[in-house]
């Protein structure tokens, strides 16, 4: 004599009905909530699918990024931890403070001592680059202020070994892509501990 399986009650996945399954893998208590459930787990697979081929584009686009694409990002994401380090500072060129106390899209450059043209290894060398007022930055540039500002921060000896590196550099996209990734992480990290 051959003994049943005892079926033990089961909620439905679908609906708060609770059912006795006739089947050993039945998990809906209907056809209408089979159905349902088969068009979830459809639905949630293409999602997947979607989400996964959304992946493959964002790392084939870039992949095809090039150096000066890099550059941009990388000194954008540098650009905004400057600002926010050096947030409640004054201008380092003309020490001012600012009239808001965000250092983003109004005021504020992040202003490079040694710029970026003269001496593109010493970009993203956080010694070299201050928060300062975008007028300081772009129309009225003191190099002299800039420099004893500088030395208030930094010291004389960091200053002089900035002004003494005359070294050259060809930035590859791995340390682009780093330099741009770190520097986003920093800035997350900053922001989050200023709101804590």
């Amino acid at each position: 004599m051959m003994l049943q399986p005892i079926r033990r009650e089961k909620k439905c996945r679908v609906c708060p009905t609770r059912f006795t399954p006739s089947r050993p893998l039945q998990v809906a208590c209907c056809p209408d909530c089979a159905q349902t459930l088969a068009r979830r787990n459809r639905e949630k697979a293409e999602k997947r699918a979607a989400t996964i081929e959304r992946q493959k584009t964002r790392a084939a686009l870039e992949a095809l990024k090039t150096v000066p694409q890099l550059i941009a990002e990388a000194d954008r994401a540098f650009c905004a931890w400057v600002r926010a380090r050096d947030a409640g500072l004054p201008c380092i060129c003309c020490g001012e403070t600012a009239k808001s106390s965000s250092l983003t899209g109004g005021e504020w450059d992040a202003g490079h001592y040694r710029s970026r043209g003269a001496a593109s290894h010493l970009r993203y060398d956080p010694r070299n680059c201050h928060a300062q007022r975008k007028q300081c930055n772009r129309r009225a540039f003191d190099a002299a202020s800039y420099r004893a500002n500088l030395i208030g921060r930094i010291g004389l000896e960091a200053v002089e070994a900035l002004e003494q590196d005359n070294r050259t550099h060809k930035w590859t996209r791995d340390e682009l892509r780093e330099i741009r990734d770190t520097y986003r992480k920093k800035l997350r990290e900053l922001l989050k501990a200023r709101r804590a």
